[in-house]
């Protein structure tokens, strides 16, 4: 589950960093253990970027940790995340953890159906296809990736999940909880367990704004 917005937050970051140094602006980054870029925040005078990994739970995301589950760490594929970037009032903001259990997928689902009920509406998808009903919660989210609304393309290789997997989601398109499944392997259960917030905008349907 490769967090491909580490990737482009670092890009964004090190054009920030320049423009920082340049205007005098605040560039602060702490180290993890291995030398790695662990903390790095970026301020100036149009915003800023800040991300950190290795720090991001499930109660940061408001949701439970899986009965008996253990977070995947020390491996790049698997890094916890927390990716803030805010221009005025234009913010993006990805979190999301790994874990793995014994448990079998059908037994993970269950358990996050009934955790995802405090969002509104469930939905199951499989790839950017809905599984069962509801197709789509009451706020308007649905399976489909999110397509260059309000300036910005999230989709599910971005947060962990790959193009086919299995997928749990509640909120609406600005506002979105998510379980991502990988394909079962080794006896475990791997899934993700994303918040994204999207800047606003993100959904142009007449009276919806969240």
């Amino acid at each position: 589950m490769v967090l491909n917005m580490m990737g482009k937050a670092a890009g964004l970051l090190a054009g920030l960093a320049l423009v920082a140094g340049m205007a005098g602006c605040r560039v602060h980054v702490d180290k993890g253990a291995n030398g790695e870029d662990k903390n790095v925040q970026v301020d100036t005078p149009f915003g800023g970027v800040h991300v950190n990994t290795d720090q991001t739970s499930a109660a940061d995301l408001g949701l439970p940790v899986y009965p008996g589950a253990q977070q995947v760490k020390g491996d790049d594929q698997h890094k916890s995340a927390d990716v803030h970037l805010g221009f005025g009032e234009w913010e993006l903001r990805v979190r999301a953890v790994s874990y793995a259990t014994p448990d079998t997928q059908e037994q993970v689902t269950a358990f996050y159906k009934k955790a995802l009920g405090r969002y509104g509406d469930v939905i199951t998808c499989q790839g950017n296809s809905p599984v069962g009903t509801p197709p789509a919660t009451s706020e308007g989210l649905t399976c489909e990736d999110n397509e260059n609304n309000a300036n910005v393309k999230i989709d599910r290789k971005d947060y962990g999940t790959g193009k086919d997997s299995l997928e749990l989601k509640a909120g609406s398109k600005r506002h979105q909880h998510i379980v991502g499944f990988e394909n079962p392997k080794d006896g475990k259960t791997d899934f993700a367990l994303v918040a994204l917030d999207l800047p606003a905008g993100v959904d142009n349907k007449p009276g919806k704004s969240d």
